[in-house]
């Protein structure tokens, strides 16, 4: 076994490697996963043994990769961007899986001579979009909010209910009547189990005057984490209990909300380069070759039958525009979970399971080749891009512990319209005053005829009976400026 320093130094190497690599995947118009993917087969075939990633062991690492990137999709999603939304990608994550495994089920046992159940679980496989590369491709495709919602929601839920329709299937267990009420009571409980947590560790935090800046994102990441644990061992979606855990804390006000999550970012950009590079290292390219038939006709399958299918099933109801849904139709990425959920697949027993995994691998990368770099294409070509939408103000807030108080960071963004207003003008409620401005990296005292620039920082100090009312305020005058109060916005976007 290799030392300690040689280890440690490998693994920083290959950080390292993944760091560089997002550079190049911008500067070459290339998703970074392929990168990832390529620098662990490289790793496999000149310098590591690939023997000692058996399938259990890739398989339980690429599951707590997929719970942190859950982690970090969860904490960094807006819920006003993805309730619009809300409908839709529910239906995206059951509806369209069902059909997408049936679709692909069938036409497999047909153009592929398997049988229905080995059929059917290759179709349960590919019917995950997968979240790391929803996360980091979609939000920069420049799409509509409705779009980026659904599409964020669907990759961040729907791996928990493909999950237990992969486990059911490889298993060779029975399938009875009372299966689907087993799944549906599995992902209620694990939604409750993360709404739960959630809850509770954003009351928990936002009263927690802890010693250290950094323990925050710790005590964050951790609350979801414990999801996952919580949900798995009440043998309910600890997958979906994740998600729902981040979403819930990403959308409350936490104390230090950006060093949460600028942390929970940094995570999930690990998670992600381990996990490709990890899954890189498992397969071997010797078995690929024989892989690349079986994996062009399933991925036309999923491209042009099963994916088109299943968002029309999904989509329809809400009245979502067909250019809207050819778009979800060419946005359904994949990426390691796929591969992940095959790694379940041959540790539960499915036979045949190690030439699924060489299927997928190929699959994924001719599919991450065709659609990571034509989606901002498509989406100029269906015209559903949007310019990019102004940038919401950002409050991080800290408790001041015995002092019954809190500091509230403002940074004024480009565009705000608080930009010109006087500090006298801000008409902050009582018990909150602006103690501090710093303007091109020089911090200052302030006074009543300050008036504020775009970039500006800015420190508040109220009380912890005022913050809520004075960061309403500030919003109010982010988004309608110094007549706000005329004007009847609360600080929450809506007129009175």
């Amino acid at each position: 076994m290799a030392s300690l320093e040689i280890l440690l130094g490998a693994i920083a190497a290959v950080v390292l490697l993944g760091v560089v690599a997002v550079r190049v995947s911008v500067h070459l118009g290339l998703p970074s996963l392929l990168l990832y993917l390529g620098i662990g087969v490289l790793l496999g075939e000149f310098v590591l043994d690939r023997a000692i990633f058996d399938a259990a062991f890739t398989e339980s690492l690429g599951l707590a990769a997929l719970v942190l990137i859950l982690v970090e999709g969860g904490l960094t999603t807006r819920w006003e961007a993805v309730r619009p939304s809300l409908g839709v990608g529910i239906a995206l994550s059951t509806v369209s899986v069902a059909v997408s495994i049936a679709v692909v089920g069938t036409l497999l046992h047909v153009l592929l001579d398997l049988d229905w159940r080995a059929a059917f679980l290759w179709g349960a496989v590919l019917s995950s979009t997968d979240a790391a590369a929803v996360f980091s491709v979609l939000r920069g495709a420049g799409v509509s909010r409705r779009l980026a919602g659904a599409l964020e929601l669907e990759s961040g839920v729907n791996d928990a209910p493909v999950v237990l329709a992969v486990v059911l299937l490889a298993s060779g267990g029975p399938i009875t009547p009372w299966t689907p009420v087993i799944v549906l009571f599995e992902l209620v409980a694990g939604g409750v189990i993360g709404l739960a947590l959630g809850l509770g560790g954003a009351w928990a935090l936002r009263r927690a005057a802890l010693p250290a800046t950094g323990l925050y994102p710790l005590a964050a990441v951790a609350v979801c984490v414990l999801a996952y644990a919580t949900g798995q061992a009440a043998h309910a979606s600890g997958l979906l209990a994740t998600f729902v855990a981040a979403l819930v804390l990403g959308n409350a006000k936490l104390p230090h909300r950006a060093g949460v999550l600028s942390f929970a970012e940094g995570l999930g950009w690990l998670a992600q380069i381990g996990l490709f590079v990890m899954l890189g290292l498992y397969v071997s390219p010797a078995n690929l070759g024989q892989a690349l038939l079986p994996a062009l006709l399933a991925g036309a399958v999923l491209l042009f039958a099963a994916r088109p299918a299943s968002v029309v099933a999904a989509a329809t109801p809400f009245r979502m525009p067909w250019r809207e849904q050819m778009f979800l139709s060419w946005s359904g990425l994949r990426g390691a979970v796929p591969i992940v959920l095959a790694l379940v697949a041959v540790t539960e027993g499915a036979p045949d399971g190690n030439r699924l995994v060489d299927v997928v691998f190929v699959l994924v990368v001719l599919l991450t080749l065709l659609q990571g770099t034509t989606l901002p294409w498509v989406a100029k070509l269906l015209r559903v891009a949007r310019p990019a939408e102004p940038v919401e103000l950002e409050v991080d807030a800290a408790p001041l512990g015995e002092l019954g108080a809190d500091l509230l960071q403002v940074t004024v963004p480009l565009g705000s319209r608080l930009r010109g207003v006087y500090l006298r003008e801000l008409r902050l409620p009582r018990g909150a005053t602006v103690s501090l401005v710093v303007r091109d990296e020089v911090a200052f005292t302030p006074d009543g005829e300050t008036r504020l620039r775009e970039r500006d920082q800015f420190l508040v100090v109220t009380t912890a009976e005022a913050r809520e009312a004075t960061e309403a305020r500030i919003r109010a005058v982010d988004r309608a400026g110094r007549l706000a109060r005329w004007r009847g916005e609360d600080g929450s976007g809506r007129t009175r």
